[in-house]
């Protein structure tokens, strides 16, 4: 069990935990080295003692961890401590993306746009280098309060055989997104990535899974044969480069989906284009159904056998005698557990009189000296443990002591081991200047050492002024000091940055290209010759007014390129040689 303050490595101290799964628990971290949290995430259970799991783990990460990317989750190290197998990775303030469905159910289109477009960039990167994920669903996609999406877990998913279908701890949550050919046995390509990333597009679209079933092989073989539901029929409204780009991800036969994470990005820039609204429905070049379900179906069969003795509502076939049996049972174990119970209960009560043990109270010694606390406790019948606890402590003088384990006045029998706890006076912690530095490194830095840190957002005239992330104020000046368990406030502006309307007529290229410079966005311009607006005039910008800006965005402008008068002539001509003018 990992506690707070417990160091892994002798270097990654542990701040608290924030999550536990099937595969790894995680944990807020302070890096004591390079001074920034982190988070770590331990493997559990039979992974970690599993040689070949923890091998192909350890490979996988340090693979990862080349890819560098802001819509990628950082992997900073990897490593083992005392039995303990973890990963070191950004920590990120966020929430994953099947929490935000959860609460919002299904999102808008341009924010589904958006959000996937941040996804198949960061996936491209690790197709480039032919890294396969393998387990892209909802719970491993962070995305910030800035709507910035990050994409996590790629050491322990890649490890991971996702078509151990049994394995309901952690596969039932990946099985709804899972690629018919890993369902299958036939192992994994960048078009599994593909697969999975279209059912958490159509998962955000309309707020539910397309595949639903009791168990992880009955979806799994669902994902073999079922065609995608039609998304139209949740959405009618929903634009047909939409629904192709989900219907073309989610194809079965890997062949007829994207060839990477790139196209697909490279399809997502443009589906929004007035063009492609109304496109024709995609149509594939290979057949579809063309995997062998023998395998799953003969895992459903033997689920199906295993749910019939757990009255699972897959197939109820239990008959009367099964039934009798199971009662029987049931009225034996029943009468084994109650008479458990009695000896149990027989034993606390006897053994004190059988050992002639009588029960005293246990002195208070608060405030005492050491040497006062152990002669008045001894001298009442009780041993004192050879491990002493030490305590901060603005109310108990530096050396005397604050509390006993067992407390003081509880009852306990003679010889019973007595724990003291000893103060080390007020401990008291400077506090510095905190200004401009990133909340999230001193909120780690000072819980390690005992405080309580609260972080409030405040609204600031100018966001430009101020970092993403930086202390602007703190409750407690510098030079003061505080003391274990004492609170300070650190303030972060609350910077919600929008896009203007670049299409108002007062906005030039240059001011766009600074704004984009300004902003870490991927600027795309096209010239297009219309007579429509004034030479020069920005006339579309493909992320509306309003809009948040994300740091690692793209943005389209169009701009009107006037027709030349050459142009003009010819275009006048040919039209009086057809007879149209």
């Amino acid at each position: 069990m990992i506690m707070k303050g417990q160091k892994i490595s002798d270097r990654y101290q542990i701040i608290k935990s924030i999550g536990e799964g099937g595969m790894a628990n995680v944990y807020l971290a302070y890096d004591t080295i390079l001074d920034r949290n982190v988070a770590v995430k331990l493997l559990r259970g039979d992974l970690a003692s599993d040689e070949k799991f923890v091998r192909r783990f350890q490979r996988e990460s340090l693979s990862a961890s080349s890819l560098n990317h802001p819509n990628i989750v950082e992997v900073y190290d990897v490593g083992e401590d005392n039995g303990d197998y973890y990963i070191v990775m950004e920590y990120i303030e966020g929430k994953h993306l099947k929490e935000l469905i959860k609460k919002r159910g299904k999102l808008t289109v341009s924010e589904v746009v958006d959000i996937m477009l941040q996804i198949t960039d960061g996936m491209s990167v690790a197709h480039d280098s032919y890294i396969i994920h393998r387990d892209i669903k909802p719970q491993n996609i962070m995305i910030l309060e800035n709507g910035l999406v990050k994409i996590t877990d790629f050491g322990i998913a890649m490890a991971m055989n996702a078509t151990q279908l049994t394995q309901t701890n952690s596969v039932m949550g990946s099985v709804h997104y899972i690629p018919p050919e890993q369902a299958s046995g036939k192992g994994s390509s960048l078009q599994s990535d593909i697969y999975s990333m279209g059912i958490v597009m159509y998962e955000l679209l309309t707020g539910n899974l397309p595949y639903k079933g009791e168990n992880a092989v009955e979806i799994a073989l669902k994902h073999l044969k079922d065609p995608i539901p039609n998304i139209k029929e949740e959405l009618p409204n929903l634009p047909n480069s939409i629904e192709n780009i989900i219907i073309k991800a989610t194809a079965k036969n890997p062949k007829n989906r994207y060839v990477d994470a790139r196209e697909m990005h490279e399809d997502l820039k443009t589906c929004l284009d007035d063009n492609r609204l109304r496109e024709k429905r995609v149509e594939f070049k290979y057949p579809e159904n063309n995997f062998d379900d023998t395998k799953v179906s003969k895992m459903l069969k033997e689920t199906q056998k295993k749910d019939n003795e757990g009255e699972s509502p897959i197939a109820k076939q239990i008959t009367k005698s099964d039934l009798k049996k199971q009662n029987k049972l049931l009225i034996i174990l029943a009468s084994i557990f109650t008479g458990l119970v009695v000896v149990i209960t027989s034993l606390v009560l006897l053994v004190p009189i059988i050992t002639n043990g009588k029960e005293i109270s246990v002195p208070d010694v608060t405030n005492m000296s050491v040497n006062e606390a152990i002669k008045k406790l001894q001298d009442s019948g009780f041993k004192i443990s050879d491990e002493q606890q030490e305590q901060s402590s603005s109310e108990i003088e530096e050396g005397n002591i604050i509390k006993t384990n067992p407390a003081a006045n509880s009852k306990r029998t003679k010889n019973t081991e007595i724990t003291l706890y000893v103060s080390i006076g007020d401990t008291k912690i400077t506090i510095e200047d905190y200004m401009g530095k990133n909340y999230l490194e001193i909120k780690g830095a000072l819980e390690a050492l005992g405080l309580q840190v609260l972080v409030e957002k405040k609204d600031v005239d100018d966001a430009t002024k101020y970092k993403d992330g930086a202390i602007i104020e703190q409750s407690v000046k510098k030079d003061e000091k505080l003391s274990i368990g004492d609170t300070i406030t650190l303030y972060i502006p609350n910077v919600v940055s929008k896009y203007p309307d670049f299409t108002d007529g007062t906005f030039t290229i240059d001011d766009v290209e600074a704004f984009c410079t300004e902003y870490n966005i991927a600027l795309n311009v096209e010239h297009v010759t219309t007579s429509d607006y004034t030479d020069g005039t920005i006339f579309y910008q493909s992320k509306p007014k309003d809009y948040t800006i994300i740091s690692g965005q793209s943005l389209t402008i169009k701009i009107a390129d006037a027709p030349k008068e050459d142009d003009i002539d010819d275009c006048s001509e040919a039209a009086r040689i057809a007879g149209l003018c």
